[in-house]
């Protein structure tokens, strides 16, 4: 077992780069930089929320980590073991420590199968328990996830969005693992839905010593399970730093516009908003020097040539911007 002080997940400089093929011989004619180099540590009973607009690539960079993408390049880390060129075989037993929390609670469970076959599949694929310990084990769950163990023999579509999110968080419990990637887990349901999933996630991590990668585009959902924020944009973390820090000193242009969006539940009080000009670019041919800067209002000509790198600008406070 990894020592406390180990990080459940390290990732550096992680890159992955979709190759664009064309004509009848397939030519490679280019890339998209989905994900390009990023960097990140997630600690015992942490969350780190990775946040960005859609196409940003946070959720590539959720897959690669597990390698249900396979790394174009860079290092994973798990339990301080570097697992990114093991082969299948050799990646089996990691896989129970690393599972997945899909975004969307209706194509993500086979609407062919019982409920409890589903929470119990993890199970049967790794061999950990007999048929009645199995049944026993997947009651278990249900019940610690609001469901009635009645419920098992239910098919999907008996069940509403929130309660299928639930089946989705109980088989990523199922063999008991460390780090879990959330991929927009509450985006798909009602908002009381998401504060009463949000809390299921966070009582399951006290009790547990969980690890999260919550994935999300709703800075305002992240704040409540964050310990930790990292901000992507393009492709990269544009900045990096604890949720406290992000929410009120938050130091890279991109981070202050997605600040500004987020909606203000007194209406007395006047936030002022940071409208961005312009499209994301194209991952395909993002812009050359720091990549936010054909959106930026403070850019200079310095950030047209020359990419930032992610620097630290206080403790455990990274940006990547040149004007900090």
């Amino acid at each position: 077992m990894a020592e406390s002080n180990v990080p459940v997940l390290a990732v550096k400089d992680l890159k992955k780069h979709f190759p664009i093929r064309k004509g009848l011989l397939r030519r490679h004619v280019g890339n998209v930089y989905a994900v390009d180099g990023i960097s990140f540590t997630i600690g015992v009973g942490e969350t780190l929320g990775l946040v960005g607009e859609s196409g940003c690539g946070k959720t590539t960079a959720g897959r690669t980590v597990l390698r249900l993408t396979e790394p174009t390049s860079g290092s994973i880390e798990v339990g301080g073991t570097e697992i990114t060129g093991l082969s299948k075989a050799d990646l089996r037993p990691y896989r129970r420590q690393m599972q997945i929390i899909f975004q969307d609670p209706f194509s993500s469970l086979n609407p062919r199968m019982y409920a409890g076959d589903i929470v119990g599949e993890p199970l049967l694929v790794h061999g950990v328990s007999s048929k009645k310990e199995r049944a026993e084990q997947v009651a278990a769950l249900f019940a610690r996830v609001g469901l009635r163990p009645a419920q098992m023999s239910n098919y999907p579509h008996q069940f509403s969005g929130g309660q299928r999110q639930r089946i989705g968080i109980a088989r990523a419990l199922a063999l008991g693992p460390k780090l879990i990637v959330g991929d927009e887990p509450v985006s798909a349901l009602d908002v009381s839905i998401q504060a009463q999933v949000i809390n299921l996630l966070k009582d399951l991590q006290r009790e547990r010593q969980l690890s999260y990668l919550f994935i999300s585009h709703n800075l305002a959902v992240v704040e409540h399970i964050s310990h930790q924020i990292a901000v992507m944009y393009l492709g990269r973390i544009v900045e990096y730093a604890d949720t406290r820090s992000i929410f009120t000193r938050a130091q890279h242009p991109y981070t202050e516009a997605l600040l500004s969006a987020v909606p203000v539940p007194d209406p007395a009080i006047k936030r002022k908003k940071l409208v961005l000009q312009g499209d994301v670019p194209s991952p395909v041919k993002p812009p050359p020097g720091c990549h936010f800067h054909t959106r930026c209002p403070y850019a200079v000509a310095r950030c047209r040539i020359e990419s930032p790198p992610l620097r630290e600008i206080a403790p455990g406070h990274h940006v990547s911007c040149h004007l900090r």
